[in-house]
C-alpha cells in the first residue's frame, strides 16, 4: 500500500470534521478502525519531519523515502496498540529510528567507507596482499557483529555514517555523555576483538 495513493473507501466518515479539528491521537484511533483517510492525513502532517529525521540517520534521501513509507505503514498496522501515553509524533519518530537504524546496520555489512577502503583490491596488489585484505575485511565484519546492538549502533552512526556525537545524541534522544560512554566502551571492545583476531586496531582507525 502506497501512502500517497490511499483510497477513501472506509466506512468511517471523517469528512464531517475539519482536518484542523482532528488531533493526532484521534486520527490514530480512526486508523485503528481501518480509516485510511485518517492515515493519509497523519502522513501529510508528519511525513516531512519524519523524512528529515530519517535522512539525517541514513544519509540517503532515496533510502529515507522508502523508510518513511514503512514508518507510516507500521503505524497503520499497529494503530490499535497505541495507548496514547506519548505524543503521536514521538511514537512515529521511535518507529522511524528503529527502521532507519535497521537499514544502517544492513547497509554497513555491504558498504565500505574511507576507513575500510584499505581492504579494496587495486591493480598494484600482489595476490597475497589481496588475500590479506579480504581476510582482514572479513575479520572486521565479524568483530563488529560481536558488539552489543547499542555499541554496534554508535560505531555505525559515528564511523560509518559520519555523524557527530551531538547529532547522534539528538537523533536518538540520548544524552551526549551517554553516547560518549557508549563510544568509549565500543572502541575498547573492538580493540579487544581485533587483538584477539591478531589485527592491530589502528589498521581500521577505530
Amino acid at each position: 500500500m502506497q501512502i500517497g495513493h490511499i483510497q477513501s473507501n472506509t466506512s468511517i466518515n471523517i469528512s464531517t470534521t475539519a482536518p484542523a479539528d482532528l488531533s493526532d491521537k484521534a486520527l490514530v484511533r480512526l486508523m485503528a478502525d481501518d480509516d485510511k483517510r485518517a492515515l493519509k492525513l497523519l502522513y501529510l502532517r508528519h511525513h516531512n519531519r519524519v523524512r528529515c529525521f530519517v535522512t539525517r540517520l541514513t544519509g540517503n534521501e532515496s533510502t529515507a523515502d522508502e523508510v518513511v513509507n514503512e514508518v507510516f505503514l507500521e503505524a497503520w498496522r499497529h494503530a490499535g496498540e497505541f495507548e496514547g501515553r506519548s505524543q503521536v509524533a514521538t511514537w512515529l519518530m521511535a518507529i522511524a529510528r528503529f527502521k532507519a537504524v535497521s537499514v544502517c546496520r544492513r547497509r554497513s555489512e555491504t558498504q565500505l567507507d574511507d576507513r575500510t577502503a584499505a581492504v579494496i583490491e587495486d591493480a598494484s596488489d600482489t595476490p597475497s596482499a589481496s588475500m590479506e585484505k579480504r581476510q582482514r575485511s572479513d575479520i572486521l565484519q565479524k568483530c563488529l557483529a560481536k558488539l552489543t546492538p547499542i555499541h554496534r549502533e554508535v560505531i555505525n552512526l559515528i564511523y560509518y555514517q559520519g555523524k557527530k556525537i551531538e547529532e547522534v545524541a539528538q537523533s536518538t534522544g540520548t544524552p551526549i555523555n551517554t553516547i560518549k560512554t557508549r563510544m568509549h566502551h565500543a572502541r575498547l571492545r573492538m580493540a579487544d576483538l581485533l587483538a584477539e583476531a591478531g589485527i592491530d586496531r589502528a589498521w581500521v582507525a577505530i
